[in-house]
């Protein structure tokens, strides 16, 4: 054997180093993806033309599930607005973060994944509605709305503390302020990580002048089940306060103004209005606006004294849900717009590539399905919420899953895409399998839902419950006891619940074991329950 001699074998070692570097050299780290996080306020999965084109083109919003994939099991863990978002923003459910309804302060102690990105080197930034808190923990820079915020002329709060009115219509400036982010702000060097977030299409649906102008009188078709009079539904259906008829508001969402109802004597049926609930919105505007908005209040206003009167409550119910239409959908034509204005931005610029685009709710929301408005039920219409993502060379372009996700498992696949390791506390799931089509390691096939906020407006009843691909099982507590199971195959309009079909008893009896399961793995008790109770009670809710 011959022996090489030692300063043979460093000089060797030695160009086996340089050569290794620059092989390093030459093959760059992969480059982390920027992430665009786009989320609406009640926009309801019916209003995007991926899902249905029944009521409303949305090409833009179209173009992210075109070049990615489409969720159409997609839901919340409690529909309602800032439980929704703190489950997002923390990955848990709203027992274990404290955010079960609207009123309850967030917990700023619990960790969000903006948090996360930021100690991770992303440059990180909000714009538009957070509606919890005025210090969004983990944003290098934000401009939020106090509260739901406005339409017209709103205001928002600085990182700096102070609050400053910007004059225009919400969703134009909301995405102004974004764009200006990207194209002033963001560090060349850095990935980002973008929430731009709408208050759109939230409630009390002022579009701008010209949607306002484009829209009405408009006729859009009816859901089937508009006259649902609940006859085979449970307590909390019949019971809950939001038809269109008996509790959509003439000022407040039909825009008819107090002078025009007060005229009109013996007015039917008797509505209770919030207070300054058209002025309050209107009056934001300047003079120059109330002019652009004023010839169509004019026609509503003649419309509404001339023919109200002689209608049954079958024209008013019809009457009531197209305005109700026209304003909502006017309002999300304008997020798909701006929408459009950010994906350009991204391709003109060319960022599209390294950029994952996430487009999303807070939750659902009815369209008139059941004779409603607004979501907080188990039921398809506020449980399911829209989700498509766009990842280009990760996602293969027009895909679509049927899985059950979750926002729950927001923050953890967000997380993964921009390799940062979740909090072992963390309880959804990364969707990085279904990204990718690697489906066979997507295991879940049920979810968890628990909504909390009752007494309270719209009185939708406490209730938690299960869902799977093929069924609906739901318990409704507190000051009832009453259990509700759906076929969801047989019966995806949720019409009747056969809780009691002796057909269905099987079902119910392993469902029942299931949902135990997955309450004790998410942590959620009776216990828990009455002291969520007790915290409500106590302090009221909004």
């Amino acid at each position: 054997m011959k022996h090489i001699p030692i300063a043979v074998l460093c000089l060797f070692s030695m160009l086996a180093l340089f050569s290794c570097q620059d092989a390093l050299k030459e093959v760059p780290e992969a480059k982390r993806p920027n992430i665009i996080f786009i989320m609406c306020d009640d926009h309801a999965y019916q209003a995007i033309s991926t899902y249905s084109s029944k009521l409303l083109e949305t090409p833009n919003i179209d173009r992210i599930a075109k070049g990615g994939i489409t969720f159409t099991n997609a839901s919340v863990t409690n529909s309602i607005c800032a439980p929704s978002r703190a489950t997002i923003l923390t990955g848990k459910h709203t027992h274990i973060n404290g955010k079960t309804d609207n009123s309850r302060p967030f917990d700023a102690s619990q960790t969000t994944f903006p948090q996360l990105f930021q100690k991770a080197g992303y440059q990180t930034a909000m714009f538009g509605k957070l509606h919890f808190g005025n210090a969004p923990k983990g944003v290098d820079d934000f401009m939020i709305l106090p509260g739901q915020g406005h339409y017209i002329n709103p205001d928002f709060i600085t990182k700096s503390g102070d609050t400053t009115t910007i004059m225009g219509y919400v969703t134009d400036i909301i995405t102004d302020l974004t764009l200006d982010w990207l194209d002033t702000k963001r560090n060349p060097e850095k990935p980002f990580m973008l929430m731009y977030l709408h208050k759109a299409p939230h409630r009390p649906w002022w579009p701008s002048p010209e949607k306002f102008k484009e829209f009405y009188g408009k006729t859009f078709p009816e859901p089937t089940n508009l006259f649902d009079d609940y006859s085979h539904r449970g307590t909390a259906a019949k019971t809950a306060e939001m038809n269109l008829l008996n509790h959509m508001m003439y000022n407040h969402d039909s825009k008819v103004r107090p002078e025009t109802t007060d005229r009109m004597k013996n007015l039917s049926p008797k509505v209770v209005e919030f207070k300054n609930g058209f002025y309050g919105p209107y009056d934001r505007a300047t003079p120059e606006q109330k002019a652009l908005y004023d010839p169509i209040l004019e026609q509503i206003n003649r419309d509404f004294e001339l023919n109200w009167p002689g209608m049954t409550d079958e024209e008013k119910m019809r009457w009531k849900y197209q305005r109700y239409m026209q304003d909502y959908l006017a309002c999300i034509s304008s997020v798909d717009d701006n929408v459009g204005r950010v994906l350009d931005y991204l391709e003109d610029q060319g960022l599209s590539d390294n950029t994952m685009v996430v487009y999303t709710s807070d939750q659902g929301f009815y369209l008139g399905e059941h004779g409603w408005f607004d979501k907080r039920f188990i039921y398809d219409e506020s449980f399911k919420t829209p989700l498509l993502v766009k990842w280009p060379n990760k996602i293969k372009p027009g895909i679509t899953s049927e899985e059950m996700v979750q926002n729950l498992d927001f923050a953890q696949t967000l997380l993964e895409a921009a390799q940062i390791g979740a909090p072992d506390d963390m309880q959804g799931e990364s969707l990085m399998p279904l990204l990718t089509s690697n489906t066979a390691a997507w295991t879940r096939d049920a979810v968890y839902y628990h909504y909390y906020e009752y007494p309270a407006v719209h009185q939708v009843k406490r209730h938690y419950g299960i869902v799977t691909m093929d069924y609906k099982l739901a318990h409704f507590y507190y000051d009832v006891n009453e259990w509700e199971l759906y076929d969801r195959k047989k019966d995806p309009q949720e019409m009747r619940n056969v809780y009691h079909d002796p057909e269905y008893a099987q079902v119910v009896s392993e469902l029942k074991v299931k949902l135990e399961g997955l309450r004790e793995k998410y942590g959620d008790s009776d216990e828990l329950n009455q002291k969520y109770i007790d915290l409500h009670l106590n302090k009221g809710s909004n």
